[in-house]
């Protein structure tokens, strides 16, 4: 499950798509798996490149992918590859971009469907307020149905659901199509009923008797078949599905548990459906299936309660002499031939009950023998009227379903949408996540209340310590100080998760949340000494965020691992002095901020341990004080692990205390 998990997270780093839309042109063939002839099936599928393009920016995925030769992944592909992706230019850092990833991750834990998966894998950030507003709105009304729903019952449900299967029929060579004229064969060929069955002439039919049935398609009736019973006649000018019924149907019989369990959770949802009579139609055509096997089953059924009611009734019969020297001249006499009677015909009105159609397939014998001719002839007959009753009913039922299947195929892909749906509702749902405010004013910055890290959201709320903090203008830089593991990556972290989080236009794990749309995000994390190859990769990384234009988020935790204390203060308050002169926001976490504050005024916010509860864990409010140098807690942090040891570390840890 992980590895299948990892893949699909993996799929967000294997390019960047780039908009391919030229003018009025979409360049598909540059999509793996699309050649020419493919393309040029899907623009036709929709008319115009217009309006494929206009089904890629509304996500129509599923639409997609219902054109015979697209496949899920590559109609999510083709998706992509048309609107880009915007994350890349977003999410700046590795450390951002894993971030990004841990929140699609926790998404598809709750989606079912291929569909659901590759939808929730287009969400990407976007600086559109307009379009962030359109999604909130879509995902808080999700997280309300949410609430409403039997949400196990729902997931057991879309577990089973995805695409609809588009095989064709399957070739019966029972049944044939026979034409009259070479016009008519040929449109039969255009119109691929060859592929169903086969196409004959008169010529070609040597006996009516090698197919359980035969389409006669006719302009003028010359073929003469009077005497046949397994045929029925077409007008040579019939729509395919009234010559081969199932090119409409097997579509239905395919997708049949499909379209049940889709009713059902249409019915849970409220929702209307066209469904209710596809089902019915579907179950009718049921009555009208032809199973000769009954006829061997129900006679044989007959002989063997008729075999015993003979046996009973003839013990009963006190024969005369005369009586048993007619049954030794082989004539029977009439008390015997009564209860023969009466058993033959007891046994031919079940069979009539039992099939619908009279006839006799007994020879007086006993035990009564079965006219296995008489049986033969009988089936084929009734096979063929039954073949006949049964081609009439589902020429009716594809011409209804064929006007349904638009509305079956919508609803298809509006339960495969709802996937997603239900996906983000859950997530929002179970991480009790609540709609940011989103900020666009010059002083406006970031502010969060009672928030906590996505780790963290799914622990019971005794166990968590929801957090505060404001990063506004013009304190748009700050260094975050304090205690070891009091917290302070958490934060930022948070903080990130935050502010991804609203402009995937998802809301957020705090209680309220005003957030300032920004260009960029970038997430620093170096808590290794750099030598000086690195430190140089690490400048030529760092430094160009100050002279790049966008308003931009940057976190940065603990880099003072530099060559040398000095040298960290130094670069850090130049980064701090270009940062809050800019229309950009950054919180520093740093454990030198008495250094750097030698060469730049900045506000410093500080969370601090405040001593050790009963089983020696910090003590520590992780909402940071504002304008508040914390220190940091070594001393808490060893008393914690003498406290937690014992033998020769205890011994060893307490003579260190002894310095402090």
């Amino acid at each position: 499950m992980k590895q299948k998990k990892s893949e699909e997270l993996n799929i967000l780093k294997i390019k960047k798509f780039s908009s391919q839309i030229n003018g009025d042109k979409v360049e598909l063939t540059e999509i793996k798996g699309i050649g020419k002839r493919l393309a040029k099936k899907i623009i036709e599928n929709f008319g115009n490149e217009e309006q494929l393009l206009k089904a890629i920016h509304n996500y129509q995925i599923n639409r997609i992918a219902q054109i015979e030769g697209v496949s899920q992944r590559m109609a999510t592909d083709i998706v992509n590859h048309v609107l880009g992706n915007p994350a890349e230019e977003f999410l700046k850092t590795e450390r951002s971009h894993k971030i990004y990833e841990d929140i699609i991750q926790r998404i598809l834990e709750y989606s079912n469907t291929e569909y659901g998966k590759n939808r929730i894998l287009l969400i990407n950030p976007t600086k559109d307020k307009e379009k962030i507003q359109e999604t909130l709105v879509f995902v808080m009304k999700a997280k309300e149905m949410v609430s409403t729903l039997p949400v196990n019952d729902v997931i057991n449900l879309l577990k089973k659901i995805g695409p609809a299967k588009k095989d064709r029929p399957k070739y019966d060579s029972s049944k044939a199509v026979l034409v009259e004229s070479v016009g008519d064969y040929n449109s039969t060929m255009d119109m691929n009923l060859n592929e169903y069955c086969p196409i004959i002439t008169s010529e070609e039919l040597e006996t009516i008797e090698n197919y359980e049935f035969i389409v006669y398609i006719y302009g003028e009736g010359k073929i003469e078949l009077s005497d046949s019973f397994n045929i029925v006649m077409v007008k040579n000018d019939a729509q395919e599905f009234e010559i081969v019924p199932e090119v409409v149907l097997s579509y239905f019989y395919d997708n049949h548990d499909l379209l049940n369990n889709i009713l059902t959770l249409k019915e849970i949802l409220g929702r209307d459906s066209v469904l209710p009579e596809v089902m019915d139609i579907l179950d009718s055509l049921k009555l009208y299936s032809v199973d000769e096997a009954v006829f061997d089953d129900v006679v044989e059924a007959a002989k063997h309660k008729a075999d015993e009611k003979l046996r009973q009734n003839i013990k009963k019969v006190d024969l005369k002499g005369e009586e048993v020297l007619k049954i030794l001249n082989e004539d029977m006499p009439d008390k015997i031939q009564k209860i023969f009677d009466d058993a033959i015909n007891d046994a031919k009105e079940k069979i009539k009950e039992k099939t619908g159609y009279s006839f006799d397939p007994f020879i007086q014998k006993y035990p009564i023998e079965i006219d296995q001719q008489e049986l033969g002839r009988i089936k084929k007959l009734k096979a063929a009227e039954m073949h006949i009753n049964a081609f009439e009913k589902k020429v009716e039922a594809a011409s209804r379903l064929s006007e349904l299947k638009s509305a079956v195929e919508y609803e298809i892909g509006e339960i495969l949408d709802f996937d997603y749906e239900f996906a983000l509702g859950c997530f929002a749902h179970y991480y009790d996540l609540n709609q940011p405010e989103i900020k666009d004013g010059p002083e406006d910055g970031f502010y969060f209340k009672d928030a906590i890290h996505l780790n963290l959201a799914l622990k019971p709320n005794e166990e968590v310590q929801k957090i505060e903090y404001i990063l506004r203008k013009p304190e748009n830089v700050v260094l975050l100080t304090g205690a070891n593991s009091g917290g302070k990556t958490t934060l930022i972290e948070t903080m990130a998760q935050i502010s991804i989080m609203t402009q995937m236009g998802l809301p957020v794990c705090a209680q309220e949340a005003e957030v300032k749309i920004v260009e960029e995000i970038y997430l620093f994390s170096q808590k290794r000494t750099l030598d000086a190859g690195a430190f140089e990769s690490f400048l030529r990384t760092f430094i160009p965020i100050v002279t790049e234009k966008p308003n931009k988020l940057v976190l940065l935790d603990e880099l003072e691992a530099i060559t040398e204390l000095e040298a960290a203060s130094k670069i850090i308050s130049s980064f701090i002095d270009f940062m809050k002169d800019s229309d950009s926001y950054a919180v520093i976490v740093t454990h030198m901020a008495p250094d750097i504050l030698k060469y730049v005024d900045v506000r410093v916010d500080g969370i601090e341990a405040e001593g050790l509860d009963e089983n020696y864990n910090l003590i520590v409010n992780r909402t940071p004080k504002m304008n508040y140098l914390a220190k940091s807690t070594p001393e808490l942090i060893l008393r914690m692990i003498y406290e937690k040891s014992d033998g020769k570390l205890r011994e060893i840890y307490g003579k260190i205390l002894d310095k402090f």
